[in-house]
């Protein structure tokens, strides 16, 4: 779909649709918008708050800092907004500018919109007046040499990620803080703009992707030929969500540090990537990265596995190796789902933590190593020692610095980044070229419960990529297998509740009226306009019943309205 308009009377009704929403209740201090409390606060206090981090952290920091805020708040929008009016693109991308300035920030004029997710094109083009952002910079700082509304921005983009089913990048190409007379975005799936590095401070962990090294002395070096470096695929740890915020918060805070770190999370939640991560941003970088997965080592092998072996140790050591704590020395030995490590090995590893030293299996020299260990589990290790299955001396010396990494389905609002990094990556893989994904495919990676989380969320994208065909949208049929339809509960998310889940119903009588009217050359604009126009009428003119009737939301209704009036004048 393509508009070009002023789109001040959409605006209107959108901001009058969504007013419906907010609720004042002075005498228990709540204001709540889509039942979620809201706090009004004093613009010129946020102001002199901003104003500080400017000054205190610089206006790189401070910036990178506001726009992930009003990222927050948009993806948080979209999704309150999305579960009440459903998923129709053009609908919540006026909903989404009316909702902000009805918060007080901004008030959004859109130029131009354009949005076809099955060709994977977005292009927006919108006009922001009375920008509270803007004009606190003037009153700070007289003016700018870059544009200032970064919570706009941030906001913009999450918001029209969450339409777009991936990385959307607002730019605010204009800014009145600049000199300029208004201020002006632009929106554009990220691919399509050049020079991101700096709008993507706050879209992806920057650490993670080109991190600023130092060795063990404390000397800043460049990552150039690091052997041990994380691969480029490690690219994938990107979010922007609360959860996985918190998470890099506290790898960002241990990573200079020698303390064994235990990370915690189910199956698939991406544990080794987050320790790879840890790895490349601290001190040890540019030593070995060792990995170990205990489940998968024979119990009567582990010891050596891990320990190293001399030769002539028992039958079949045929010749000496090190170990992995050999192997890891100077570096990071990665201890995989630790708690299926056998208990006999447990107190073994648990000399080596203490005393720093091994003795290979049938050998008798003594050998110091200098390791970092992190373990990982999805298993509860404290559950474990109450059975006995686990020592208590062993988890206390591991969970020194806990790290529990969030089920992808509690950061769902970061599927749109990952969706974009295994697009990219499988289609390079397969040398094909994917448009983009359907509405109705976006819809159900929303709903589905991810069991396996980030590992599952990466095979059904492959799996996507190999059954598309060359050039072609990704649809709901190359994601899901029938196994795995139980887990998927998709419903149509309307403002009505009684009418969200009705099955969609179509008869035989139906299908042949809607071939009448196709044979008659009527285009789904008459249709529709028929539909919404013989509704009013058996309603009186009542929007929501007339709603109500035709199994859609009042403000899709209102919206359908004002869009067919729009197209009428």
């Amino acid at each position: 779909m393509s508009r070009k308009q002023n789109s001040s009377a959409a605006h209107h009704t959108a901001a009058k649709e969504l007013t419906e929403h907010l609720r004042l209740s002075p005498d228990s201090a709540h204001i709540t918008l889509f039942n979620q409390r809201m706090l009004l606060m004093h613009g010129f206090s946020l102001s002199e708050l901003r104003k500080e981090i400017i000054e205190r952290l610089g206006m790189t920091t401070a910036r990178s800092v506001f726009t992930r805020l009003g990222y927050q708040q948009g993806i948080e929008d979209y999704n309150r907004v999305r579960a009440l009016y459903g998923d129709d693109p053009y609908l919540n991308v006026t909903l989404g500018p009316a909702l902000r300035g009805l918060e007080g920030y901004v008030v959004s004029d859109a130029m131009e919109i354009h949005i076809d997710q099955e060709k994977g094109e977005f292009y927006g083009d919108f006009t922001w007046l009375n920008s509270w952002e803007a004009r606190s910079h003037i009153d700070q700082f007289e003016s700018s040499g870059v544009p200032a509304c970064w919570m706009s921005v941030g906001y913009a983009s999450a918001y029209a990620t969450g339409i777009f089913g991936k990385p959307v990048l607002a730019r605010e190409t204009e800014c009145i803080a600049m000199g300029h007379a208004r201020c002006r975005a632009i929106m554009k799936p990220l691919d399509e703009w050049e020079d991101t590095l700096a709008d993507l401070a706050f879209f992806q962990i920057e650490d993670f992707v080109d991190p600023p090294i130092t060795n063990r002395s404390g000397t800043r070096r460049s990552k150039t030929h690091i052997p041990f470096a994380p691969p480029v695929e490690d690219k994938e740890l990107v979010g922007a969500s609360a959860a996985f915020n918190s998470v890099i918060y506290l790898l960002k805070r241990v990573a200079q540090t020698e303390t064994t770190v235990l990370f915690l999370g189910e199956s698939g939640v991406g544990k080794e990537r987050f320790s790879r991560a840890l790895h490349a941003i601290g001190p040890r970088s540019e030593q070995p990265f060792i990995s170990i997965n205990c489940a998968a080592i024979p119990d009567n092998l582990i010891e050596s596995e891990l320990f190293g072996v001399e030769k002539g140790a028992f039958t079949g050591a045929t010749a000496s190796r090190p170990g992995r704590f050999e192997r890891a020395n100077g570096g990071t030995l990665f201890l995989d789902e630790i708690g299926s490590l056998p208990f006999h090995a447990q107190g073994k590893l648990l000399r080596v933590l203490q005393e720093r030293e091994i003795e290979r299996i049938g050998g008798t020299e003594t050998k110091h190593i200098d390791v970092r260990v992190v373990a990982a589990t999805n298993e509860d290790l404290r559950q474990a020692v109450k059975e006995g299955r686990f020592r208590a001396d062993l988890y206390y010396r591991l969970n020194v610095f806990p790290v529990r990494i969030p089920p992808l389905r509690d950061r769902r609002d970061d599927i749109p980044l990952l969706l974009n990094v295994f697009v990219a990556r499988f289609t390079e893989r397969s040398n094909k070229s994917i448009r983009g994904i359907t509405q109705q495919a976006l819809d159900a990676l929303w709903h589905y419960d991810w069991p396996g989380n980030v590992r599952e969320l990466e095979n059904f994208i492959e799996r996507a990529v190999i059954l598309a065909n060359d050039d072609e949208a990704i649809d709901i049929h190359h994601l899901f297998t029938a196994e795995e339809l139980p887990n998927l509960r998709i419903q149509s998310l309307k403002e009505d509740k009684s009418n969200s889940e009705q099955p969609i119903k179509g008869s035989d009588k139906s299908r042949e009226l809607v071939n009448k009217l196709l044979d008659q050359g009527q285009t789904f604009a008459d249709i529709e306009q028929a539909l919404i126009d013989a509704a009013l009428i058996r309603n009186h003119g009542k929007v929501t019943a007339a709603a109500k009737q035709l199994g859609i939301g009042r403000g899709k209704m209102q919206y359908r309205m004002t869009k067919i009036k729009q197209s009428d004048s």
